[in-house]
């Protein structure tokens, strides 16, 4: 994959349409979300930063929890824009961008934003990625537990 693919790639995501239902991302319910992810956080002992992030790429809600590291709040949102721009969760990603893997180098290319470790889910409502959620601050087990129970009650949150 050479860079002007990766840009196609970009645009496509860039250019959707991003008339999703405004009450999907309702305040109050992602309240309840972040809520969910700082009581699993607590349970283990972790400190983490947790972003809501919309299919238009556009930060909903970040929390970052006094006890996280500095560098989880850099991390938590591009955990969830990976998950959007590569349409799974980012654990899947690694296997595909490394040596000898299709997409090797994609992270070099990207200048970054593309983070390839657990911690980053799509948000997925009738088969159409709608937004994702990204948690970072643990280790790659924790922060994708937690970012699993960010994911279950934000669905739960809009039925």
């Amino acid at each position: 994959m050479n860079e002007e693919q990766i840009n196609q790639i970009v645009q496509s995501i860039l250019s959707k349409d991003s008339s999703v239902d405004s009450n999907l991302f309702d305040r109050h319910k992602m309240e309840k979300v972040i809520d969910a992810a700082v009581q699993k956080a607590d349970e283990i002992g972790v400190g983490v930063t947790i972003c809501i992030m919309s299919e238009a790429t556009v930060v909903q809600m970040l929390f970052h929890m006094p006890n996280a590291n500095l560098v989880s709040s850099e991390l938590a949102p591009k955990k969830a824009w990976s998950a959007i721009a590569m349409k799974e969760p980012t654990k899947e990603i690694s296997k595909d961008i490394q040596p000898g893997a299709p997409l090797y180098q994609m992270e070099t290319m990207l200048d970054g934003k593309l983070v390839s470790f657990p911690g980053g889910i799509p948000l997925e409502l009738g088969g159409k990625i709608i937004g994702a959620i990204g948690v970072s601050g643990g280790l790659i087990e924790e922060d994708q537990a937690i970012c699993e129970k960010a994911v279950e009650t934000f669905i739960k949150e809009t039925k």
